[in-house]
């Protein structure tokens, strides 16, 4: 077989079943028997499984993330290794794909796959997730295109991809850009590929970074407990272009002259931060008094990036070059 993949398998709805027991889905299935039920996979790529957890999404945290992307690294450090798939939860893959997108600086392409709906159920669509997800992962064209997402035999780009559903094959999505190609019956089909691709060199991650979410009325109580309980960076989550209520100004300037990176993100599913405007609370003064545009990315994955910046030690000038750049 000219092709040899290392599967990881993490857990999440792809591995569930329905458990008499508790009386919902849980995670049950080891790598064997999930690609047990995907016929003609091992005519596609030789693979070698690695049952690295058997966890639902919420139960992976950053460290699991991290020691994740050291097992992936150390793998595909492999020269028979021609590329990795990890099954994951989807309540959190997008951020595990994005943290090793950030810190695997891989051509070899690495592709992350679950499912919405478990084993038990007759619309399972893990085996075929899976499937197209294999085809993807050898696929010569996907070599370069980073961490990618193949869900509903769709290729999302690990820095794009967004759950945008809770029950819908179709949950994830590139919410501004579309997708970058797709798996077809006969053959993988890429349309775009990323103009850049971000690397952080770290081996640590910083995990005391909070999201703080605004809405009308909102005021710096969060913010404040925040900073008291010890945090080391903050991502707030504002309005619009990335603005906020008058009330939380001043916890903003405290966390900003405490030393703190804060990047603004926006409650908005598409578009990206911009100082825009210009009157009190909003993007022009909070850049002016030091917080950092996040861009187009939703909050939850500015965690992430600003995790793994100030586990690398970087500056806040670095780290606002890296977002506003």
């Amino acid at each position: 077989m000219e092709h040899c993949l290392a599967i990881f398998f993490t857990g999440g709805t792809i591995s569930m079943r329905f458990d008499p027991a508790t009386g919902g889905a849980v995670p049950a299935l080891s790598g064997e028997e999930i690609i047990a039920q995907v016929p003609g996979l091992s005519e596609i790529a030789d693979f070698d499984v690695i049952n690295f957890g058997r966890w639902p999404g919420p139960h992976v945290t950053p460290p699991r993330m991290m020691e994740l992307a050291r097992a992936a690294r150390e793998k595909l450090a492999d020269k028979g290794v021609a590329g990795a798939v990890v099954t994951h939860g989807t309540d959190t893959l997008e951020e595990t794909a994005y943290l090793l997108d950030l810190v695997l600086k891989e051509e070899k392409p690495i592709v992350f796959v679950g499912a919405m709906r478990n084993s038990s159920e007759l619309s399972w669509d893990g085996p075929g997730n899976l499937c197209s997800a294999v085809r993807a992962a050898v696929a010569p064209q996907a070599r370069g295109l980073g961490v990618i997402v193949a869900m509903n035999d769709q290729l999302i780009a690990a820095a794009e991809a967004t759950k945008t559903h809770t029950e819908s094959t179709d949950t994830f999505q590139s919410r501004d850009f579309g997708p970058l190609g797709f798996v077809d019956k006969d053959r993988v089909i890429v349309t775009r590929r990323p103009v850049e691709r971000e690397h952080i060199v770290t081996d640590r991650i910083e995990e005391r970074i909070d999201i703080i979410k605004m809405a009308a009325g909102a005021d710096g109580r969060f913010i404040n407990f925040a900073i008291d309980d010890g945090a080391r960076g903050l991502v707030i989550e504002g309005l619009g272009r990335g603005n906020v209520p008058v009330a939380a100004l001043p916890a903003i300037d405290r966390a900003v002259e405490a030393g703190l990176p804060v990047v603004i993100t926006s409650r908005c599913s598409r578009g990206r931060v911009l100082d825009t405007y210009a009157y009190e609370g909003a993007g022009r003064q909070l850049r002016k008094m030091g917080a950092i545009l996040g861009g187009m990315l939703p909050s939850h994955k500015a965690r992430i990036k600003l995790m793994l910046e100030l586990g690398a030690e970087w500056s806040v000038e670095q780290i606002r070059n890296s977002f506003e750049g």
